[in-house]
């Protein structure tokens, strides 16, 4: 779920799935999406062909219908200070709903930000959202819906279909499942070998005061991107901890084993690759108290991915800087000693640019980062009080 603050994608998401994603205070304190949201449902189908999502029968009746399948929902921040957030939920998405009120004009300087990252991300299976139709003129809606074609045209999103919907009122909810059936098919995995993971949230389930003999391990969420994981399988967990032995400081991946895997809100003995997880471990919870292991990768041993402290990559700057208006200028080059944001996949850094000739640069990275040789790089520069989206790289080595 994509697209500028404020359009409806918390909304949406919960009348999809029926779980509300702003969970953090500050969250709902604010009324913006500030860390990753997540949900699992399932889409059925009626006899009559409608289409419908979990607990919502059309006539009121659970259970009854053809289940298709059960898809997880990242609701990704549209804030223009959480770019890089909504970026590292797009790289374990197959899809994407770009959400567009009609309330406002299109495009907002977020739903452009967000179309250019679904574009590096290689996300192409998209479905345009036109949402808050219900509290606009008909004349509106067109008008709308007409601004929605000239903005994706020429994009990532050219074909992708529009569908007017009222998330608050539960309106057109059924046409948008179908669409997204047709649209955003479930790929075929089964020839993935291996392992890999990227883990977008950690946790410590125990509550307060509770007693040692009951303390339970750590848990940790996100998305199995290439083969599966089945329960007693003994994985890494990279970069890991940092260890600082004198003046030096290196990093050392958790080893550990996979106790319980929940997906779809069943308890699995193996889960595959596509859909949000989550993996429960006897790790010392407080190795993944809030979120602290967000941004790393797991997979099994022998088949973890390079730990890189250095990234040598292959750019590609856009044209010019993407914001609401059409008139930004262009992006200037890569300078030496310049602090850049990078994100792969969940995880995010800084790096410096250690040198640069051509299309070719080397950043030296604050944090380490784990990913395998060929993987996307997004990088964004400082300008003003935000960070700016302006290009993305491959690690060449």
């Amino acid at each position: 779920m994509v697209g500028h603050v404020d359009h409806g994608k918390t909304t949406l998401t919960q009348a999809l799935s029926g779980t509300w994603t702003d969970t953090h205070s500050e969250e709902r304190k604010r009324g913006i999406s500030i860390k990753l949201g997540y949900a699992d449902t399932s889409f059925h189908v009626t006899s009559d062909g409608e289409h419908y999502s979990k607990g919502k029968h059309p006539e009121g009746e659970k259970g009854k219908g053809d289940l298709l399948r059960v898809v997880s929902f990242v609701d990704a921040p549209g804030h223009e200070t959480l770019m890089a957030v909504m970026i590292s939920g797009a790289s374990i998405m197959d899809g994407a709903l770009l959400l567009v009120a009609a309330t406002e004009k299109c495009p907002q300087p977020q739903t452009r930000e967000h179309l250019a990252a679904l574009e590096i991300a290689g996300i192409k299976k998209i479905v345009v959202v036109q949402n808050k139709i219900d509290i606009v003129s008909k004349e509106r809606a067109i008008e709308s819906y007409n601004e929605i074609q000239e903005f994706i045209s020429g994009t990532i999103a050219e074909d992708a279909p529009i569908i007017p919907v009222s998330a608050h009122h539960d309106v057109n909810l059924d046409i948008l499942i179908e669409t997204i059936e047709e649209t955003i098919p479930t790929p075929d995995r089964s020839e993935d070998d291996g392992g890999l993971m990227y883990v977008a949230r950690s946790f410590d389930v125990n509550r307060p005061g509770s007693r040692p003999s009951e303390i339970k391990g750590g848990v940790i969420g996100g998305s199995i991107v290439e083969g599966s994981f089945s329960l007693g399988d003994s994985i890494l967990i990279a970069p890991g901890r940092r260890i600082q032995e004198g003046n030096k400081t290196r990093w050392e991946p958790l080893r550990t084993t996979i106790n319980g895997i929940k997906g779809g809100g069943k308890d699995l003995k193996t889960a595959f690759s596509g859909g949000l997880c989550g993996i429960s471990t006897p790790l010392d919870p407080l190795a993944t108290k809030a979120d602290d292991l967000s941004g790393q990768v797991m997979a099994r041993e022998g088949e973890l991915p390079p730990i890189w402290d250095e990234l040598a990559l292959d750019l590609q700057l856009l044209d010019k800087m993407i914001s609401g208006s059409d008139d930004d200028g262009g992006i200037r080059p890569l300078q030496p000693n310049e602090m850049l944001m990078v994100n792969s996949a969940t995880a995010t850094s800084v790096g410096t640019v250690a040198n640069i000739k051509g299309k070719k640069a080397t950043l030296s990275l604050r944090l380490p980062i784990c990913a395998k040789k060929g993987s996307r790089i997004t990088l964004s520069r400082r300008v003003g009080s935000r960070w700016r989206l302006i290009g993305h790289g491959a690690i060449s080595g």
